[in-house]
């Protein structure tokens, strides 16, 4: 038999600061039971405390609430009344501020009171999980690990899971499937070491930008221009990301550092420069305060120049010889020019690159049991594209591995310490098809072959890794339908990011006659995201410049006709949705027998921002809903509901919002962890086929609201208008998504059927289409990515 599952029902997190409060708000995400602790307010309710951070929820951006009204599942608690409570959770997690004593006084006034199957996780960034380990008894230490969320928890995919040494491997493997499936996450064993792997390799990161900037003289706005996207990192780099942290936060991270790590051989640097000290002590902490390295005067984003001791517009940016050495495609090649460059921005990045790989190859050995946690903590703890060992490896290992050690030799390296002798024995890198690097075992470490990690059949590759891509059955240039060796057909687009085109709706079309003949069902899945951002509007908009209207029109009968396909195919086609799902992506979900959707999914009939309205059956759609919806045979309630989400081209901002929104249905199934979507979307499909899945008979009795129903929906759109909320081709938008949704100029109360439906949406879709107003947003938003408001 098999050991018990670790099942978590009600979890208490203990400590209702910004970090405490978002960890509960994502597990309340996933349904979990949740009660947030924290000290007794000395006025008002007892709770206070931790029900005004329950309020506050809803003000923080990006949201940590997956939907608007989840906050009011998280019950408020305090030490001095509810630790009872505590004997009924499954898992305690510990997020309150680091300071090692207070958490050890907590330990002890909380241990009476957590049951002999509780698991207790401490959410600490950096602080010795043993120390921590000493203050509870004995019987509960291999119940006990740290538990390392990063900020923001529900979109930050790292988790750094940190065992003592009494930790009992069973009940950390429940923990971590626990993280993996139910709260999406990516989980790291980390050695218990000051900071683990992502603080540890990341904030060293931040330490040589900031050593660097000052060696190099160059100014903040330069650096980060250096430091973000242009070498696969977040917008917001360095110094913007600081004061997004907080730079007083900054400066005790850099102390505990300092405090906790005096043997490092680069400890000398793990301090804060006098600069970052001069901002803390005028109260410049970043964007919590106004101003920190930038500000915004105005409109303008100023940056603080050193030279001048005051801000000035933010305007520096990668000098010309730089930006031609970043386009390079051939990471070796730019590594190559970086080095032998004189200009002092190309010194910068190579010397800032060289330390953070001497550095992080030099602590290997102590921080993690591979090459492989230290890269993917890297890219899923701070966002970059690549991890250190995977940006050494890609530029040419044995020859940058030369150019480290000549520089550590001419004393140009922030460290004299030799790399270790691994580095040199003449590998081409640390990551390969047999696994990655582990100095403590002196071979390659292969992926862990958890349960768990079964379900993630296209997991986050690795440099040098490969993935089986599966069988092709046919493809043309616009999707390939492919299989894994089982009864489930795959079908991926092909087209950049996955837009809709005709090779995109031919091929479609043919994949579900081919799945309808050797297939028992059929997932439309992407390698990557989005989803889908929706019709091709370059070709569209050539079509109508050249004035092929009747070509334009078959090609939108067309769309709608593949809708109709996914809806009645004959086995179960099962939309897997992450990422962006636009316009006719939404659309494409919504005929499907099934939407799997990976939480963070953004779906929205998004057509009225280019002067458009869903017209590959979306409207119609959201009408048959709307009249299967209705208790009393009108289903005007439900279309004005829908109608502002369709008119505003809202956008969900989670699978969760979308159910809200009517884009997903009650029944649509919400995947937190996106790499276990593909594996989900199968099951379901193959679920329905084993329920004897038929597709819906066709819809001919479908209730509208008609002439009447368009006339109130025109009255909302006339209030707009003379509020000056929306333009006249707004109005004109709106009117037609309004005559579409009531059924068109015929009585209340009448019926129709799908084709009348879509016979309104392609009208009105081919007749706005050839409007000036909207032909400019649509060539607008091809050039700028922005909408127009004309």
């Amino acid at each position: 038999m098999n050991p018990s599952p670790f099942r978590i029902r009600k979890v208490a997190v203990l400590g209702a600061g910004v970090m405490g409060a978002q960890i509960a708000a994502h597990l309340t995400n996933a349904d979990v039971e949740t009660l947030l602790f924290d000290l007794p307010a000395k006025e008002g309710p007892k709770s206070g405390i931790a029900i005004k951070a329950i309020a506050g929820l809803a003000k923080l951006s990006p949201a940590p609430l997956a939907e608007s009204g989840r906050g009011n599942a998280i019950t408020p608690a305090n030490y001095d009344e509810h630790l009872e409570w505590l004997r009924g959770c499954d898992l305690i997690i510990e997020a309150i501020a680091e300071r090692l004593d207070w958490k050890l006084d907590l330990y002890k006034k909380i241990a009476p009171y957590v049951s002999d199957s509780a698991f207790v996780a401490s959410n600490t960034s950096g602080l010795s999980i043993n120390a921590l380990a000493e203050a509870l008894p004995a019987a509960m230490r291999p119940r006990f690990s740290g538990i390392h969320f990063f900020n923001p928890p529900r979109y930050m995919h790292l988790v750094e899971l940190i065992p003592d040494r009494s930790t009992d491997p069973t009940l950390l493997a429940g923990l971590e499937a626990f993280l993996t499936t139910t709260l999406g996450k990516g989980v790291v064993y980390a050695k218990d070491t000051p900071n683990f792997i992502g603080n540890r390799i990341g904030v060293f990161s931040i330490l040589a930008t900031m050593h660097h900037t000052e060696q190099f003289k160059l100014g903040f706005d330069a650096v980060d221009a250096l430091t973000g996207p242009a070498i696969g990192r977040p917008k917001s780099a360095t110094y913007r990301t600081s004061d997004v942290v907080g730079l007083d936060t900054m400066a005790h991270v850099i102390k505990t550092m300092d405090d906790t790590l005096p043997n490092d051989p680069w400890h000398r640097y793990f301090k804060a420069p006098a600069w970052l000290s001069a901002l803390i002590e005028k109260g410049a902490l970043g964007q919590k305060t106004g101003a920190g390295f930038f500000r915004k005067a105005g409109k303008e984003i100023q940056v603080l120049d050193l030279g001048q001791q005051d801000y000035r517009p933010a305007s520096q940016g990668a000098s010309e010889e730089v930006a031609k050495i970043l386009a390079l495609r051939n990471p070796a090649e730019k590594f190559a020019a970086l080095r032998a460059s004189a200009d002092a921005q190309a010194q910068f990045l190579w010397a800032m690159f060289r330390d953070l790989f001497h550095y992080t190859a030099f602590h290997l050995a102590d921080i993690a049991d591979s090459a492989r946690h230290v890269d993917l903590a890297i890219r899923w703890g701070y966002g970059w594209k690549l991890g250190p060992f995977e940006t050494w490896q890609a530029s040419g290992w044995k020859e940058i591995a030369g150019w480290i050690a000549e520089d550590i030799k001419a004393g140009k390296a922030m460290s004299d310490v030799p790399l270790p002798a691994w580095v040199s024995d003449g590998r081409e890198g640390v990551h390969g098809k047999d696994g990655s690097w582990s100095p403590s075992l002196g071979r390659n470490l292969p992926r862990p072959d958890a349960p768990v990690y079964r379900r993630q059949l296209f997991p986050d590759p690795l440099l040098g890794e490969s993935l089986d891509t599966g069988t092709t059955v046919w493809e043309n240039d616009g999707v390939r339908l492919w299989h894994q060796g089982d009864d489930i057909g795959i079908v991926s687009f092909k087209t950049k990011m996955n837009t809709i085109n005709d090779a995109v709706l031919d091929g479609l079309q043919h994949c579900i006659g081919l799945a309808e003949q050797q297939f028992r069902g059929l997932v439309i899945w992407q390698s990557g995201e989005p989803f889908s951002a929706g019709a091709d509007l370059k070709g569209a908009l050539s079509q109508l410049q050249q004035g092929q209207i009747t070509e334009f029109d078959a090609m939108v009968a067309n769309f709608q006709a593949t809708s109709m396909r996914i809806k009645y195919s004959l086995v179960p086609v099962v939309a897997a949705v992450r990422g962006m799902a636009f316009g006719g992506g939404c659309e494409f979900q919504m005929h499907s027998a099934r939407t799997v959707a990976a939480l963070e999914s953004y779906i929205g009939l998004v057509e009225a921002g280019v002067g458009l309205l869903p017209a590959g059956g979306g409207l119609k759609e959201v009408a048959l809903r709307a009249a299967r919806s209705s208790i009393d045979g009108d289903p005007f309630n439900a279309i004005k509901k829908m109608f502002e989400t369709i008119a505003m081209g809202k956008v969900s901002g989670s699978a969760l919002e979308a159910k809200q929104l009517g884009l997903l249905r009650a029944d649509d199934v919400i995947v937190f962890n996106s790499f276990e979507l593909l594996h989900v979307a199968k099951q379901v499909a193959r679920s329905m086929a084993e329920c004897g899945w038929r597709p819906p008979l066709p819809a001919r009795d479908i209730t509208v609201a008609g002439d009447v129903g368009t006339a109130s929906l025109k009255m909302m759109l006339v209030n707009m208008l003379e509020g000056r909320f929306i333009s006249e081709h707004d109005f004109e938008v709106g009117s037609r998504i309004a005559d579409t949704l009531c059924g068109g100029a015929i009585e209340r109360g009448s019926q129709v059927d799908e084709a009348w439906l879509l016979d309104l949406e392609r009208k009105h879709f081919v007749a706005l289409a050839q409007m000036e107003k909207t032909q400019q947003r649509i060539a607008h938003t091809m050039s700028t990515g922005k909408p127009l408001r004309n």
